[in-house]
């Protein structure tokens, strides 16, 4: 290590898995130096929780709560193929690999016993529990202490909450209010923030407004984790708002958490029976599409291993940027990835039943491949032609349409559309089942793997800004999440089996949630059934708007009220200007564009707040997908990294550690600790 009396001091804020990547590659990248060249290097993690699994993560946390993706999907270091091209990685292990160590080694010994009878029931497939995967990501930061440790690196933790962030008066480095900790000072700040708490809108408002006059009960957005579920009386309506993830959260919560038992037997997709504790409320749910998100097909690998895309692939892709044009989704690149999720569908269904088509299966491939392979707009018109000839109507597939599921129809009441839910919940997962033989699933397959290539093609400016916020966040976000971001397999059959055992109910699409002043009661009802519920509960199941512009953390709408901040603009297709969710930032690595125009140095963003310059940033990393697309989150980490050292390295000038001397002293603070 070089001959320095001071450490350059970087404050990472957040202690999630987004915060934990930035340390693993801060720490990669030092320990790639030669020893001569090291600085001296301080980091600190600041967070009320703990290090690794941060808020979302904890390791106390109900074990019904499970992940959204597979064991073989998550890593917050690179793993595997993601490795090419990085600093070797000091801890090194994806979930996967974490898990295998755990359970085929022995190493899995000194975990808690919970943790241990999980493991041991998992595979690559297997959705595990939070809790669990907040575990590995309390095991990574614990090896790299020790990494940290190893090579003279001092790596803390201050648990506590970031409630400001000042420029000094000598305009280098930076000061941080720190609840309980006063005033410190940093070099570098890194923003991991992850979920933060944010205002209500205004129709949650009045609901919650309503709640307070009635005596009701209203439980805002929130981290699952946090909400006490206790508080819905058994057999009591509860209305539920909300059909993603969260609802599963809370459904297993009150069914399995009170005593109630799902008992295997049956066919693909009525394959459990639900039996009662008796301490069960009635849930009573809606979304705007009327249906939860379709499950995850049960695959042995993340994208189905039949899938091959063909037309949207990285050349193609590309292609626009790299002639000077600026793309739109829907001229552009939808036609291209419409093209591979037909082919998926359509090349299933040939293979799984060929008796059905009014062609010969090979006759028919070759006649759609032909239409698929038209490079212009007539390829959707000649594709319909083909798929007319040789496809029965019944085995027809609209890709658009699935956003819809139920149609848009009227129904005959709550018991007409409950049945048309619980058949939708059936055949999706009856589908989920056959895997790799279902042609529905592997058209969504193909949106999914299409979903990694787009991620990279539209980050950082790379799509039209009008498509952006009409085209690809307009229509094709909700499309493809209700398609490819729903839950396990095991969820629509558990809550297809409280369906059949009367415990949930629907109201519909597009549902109107009001009070009845009257009645001092919630009320729930579509336009598509006619049916109203009515509760004294009312939750909604969804995590607070990640909007930086509805924020109510203290650190983050501090700074935009005083200028460090700003968020996004763009400009929609009449000229409007849109405030979008994210922060506006620079280029990678990226720093926040305060409201002056200028990037603030020495202040990196990680994650959630990036929303505006890139598609998807609540995925996680994909283990053994490159570091410029499935594990973009470990790119842009690495990118921060790399900014850190070379400031660390250059003694300061870029707001290193002489600015940071000066803060101290121009603000009475001290250094991080």
């Amino acid at each position: 290590m070089t001959n320095t009396t001071q450490s350059f001091q970087v404050a990472v804020i957040g202690a999630g898995p987004r915060g934990i990547s930035v340390v693993e590659r801060t720490l990669a990248g030092y320990l790639a130096l030669p020893a001569q060249s090291r600085p001296a290097l301080k980091i600190t993690v600041i967070d009320p929780f703990n290090p690794g699994p941060g808020h979302v993560w904890r390791t106390g946390q109900s074990r019904l709560f499970l992940m959204n993706t597979p064991c073989l999907f998550p890593t917050v270091v690179p793993a595997g193929a993601t490795a090419a091209g990085l600093a070797a990685s000091p801890s090194g292990l994806s979930f996967d690999q974490w898990r295998m160590l755990m359970t085929e080694t022995g190493a899995g010994t000194e975990l808690p016993a919970a943790d241990q009878e999980e493991l041991a029931g998992l595979t690559p497939g297997s959705f595990p529990s939070r809790a669990v995967y907040g575990r590995y990501l309390e095991w990574t930061f614990a090896r790299l202490q020790d990494a940290a440790l190893a090579a003279g690196v001092e790596l803390g933790h201050v648990r506590s909450e970031v409630l400001g962030l000042t420029r000094p008066e000598t305009g280098a480095g930076w000061v941080l209010e720190v609840a309980g900790e006063g005033p410190l000072a940093a070099d570098v700040v890194v923003l991991a923030l992850g979920h933060l708490p944010a205002a209500l809108s205004a129709d949650q408002d009045r609901l919650r407004n309503a709640a307070d006059r009635h005596n009701l009960r209203y439980l805002p957005p929130a981290v699952p984790s946090d909400v006490d579920f206790s508080v819905f009386p058994a057999g009591e309506p509860v209305l539920v708002r909300g059909l993603g993830l969260n609802f599963f959260d809370i459904m297993i919560q009150v069914t399995t958490g009170r005593g109630g038992r799902f008992i295997a037997g049956g066919p693909a997709g009525r394959a459990l029976r639900y039996e009662r504790s008796g301490r069960e409320p009635v849930l009573v749910a809606a979304s705007r599409r009327g249906t939860p998100y379709r499950a995850k097909a049960k695959l042995d690998t993340y994208v189905p291993r039949s899938v091959q895309l063909r037309y949207f692939t990285e050349e193609a892709a590309t292609s626009f940027r790299n002639q000077g044009i600026l793309p739109g989704f829907d001229h552009d690149l939808w036609p291209l990835l419409h093209r591979d999720a037909v082919w998926a569908y359509y090349s299933t269904l040939a293979r799984m039943a060929p008796e059905e088509l009014l062609e010969p299966a090979e006759q028919f491939l070759a006649e759609l491949r032909g239409a698929l392979d038209l490079p212009g707009p007539e390829w959707d018109a000649s594709k319909e032609a083909v798929l007319d000839r040789c496809v029965p109507a019944a085995r027809r597939t609209n890709l658009e349409a699935l956003a819809q599921p139920l149609g848009r129809r009227p129904y005959a009441g709550a018991k007409d559309l409950d049945d048309a839910v619980l058949a939708y919940l059936e055949d999706d997962a009856a589908g989920s089942a056959a895997g790799e033989d279902d042609p529905l699933k592997m058209a969504i397959g193909a949106l999914n793997a299409g979903r990694t290539m787009l991620k990279a093609v539209v980050a950082d400016g790379g799509l039209a800004e009008a498509s952006w916020l009409t085209e690809l966040r307009g229509w094709f976000e909700p499309l493809v999440e209700g398609l490819a971001s729903g839950p396990p397999t095991e969820r629509i059959e558990q809550l297809a089996a409280l369906v059949r055992a009367g415990l949930v109910h629907f109201v519909g699409p597009d549902p109107r949630f009001d009070v009845d002043e009257a009645r001092g009661v919630f009320t729930g009802v579509s336009p598509w059934s006619g049916t109203e519920y009515a509760a004294k509960t009312l939750v909604e199941a969804m995590m607070p708007a990640n909007r930086v512009d509805r924020n109510i953390s203290p650190l983050l709408s501090g700074m935009l009220r005083d200028g460090l901040a700003r968020p996004k603009v763009m400009m929609a297709g009449d000229g409007t200007a849109v405030v979008t969710p994210g922060l506006d930032v620079t280029l990678p690595p990226y720093r926040p564009v305060g409201i002056s125009g200028e990037p603030q140095e020495g202040l990196y963003v990680l994650g959630l707040q990036l929303s505006s310059v890139q598609w998807g940033t609540a995925i996680a990393a994909e283990a053994g997908s490159p570091a410029g697309a499935g594990a973009r989150t470990l790119r842009d980490a690495d990118n921060i990294a790399a900014a850190i050292l070379t400031s660390a390295a250059d003694g300061g000038r870029s707001g290193g550690e002489g600015g940071r001397q000066r803060a101290i002293a121009a603000s009475s603070s001290r250094p991080l600790s």
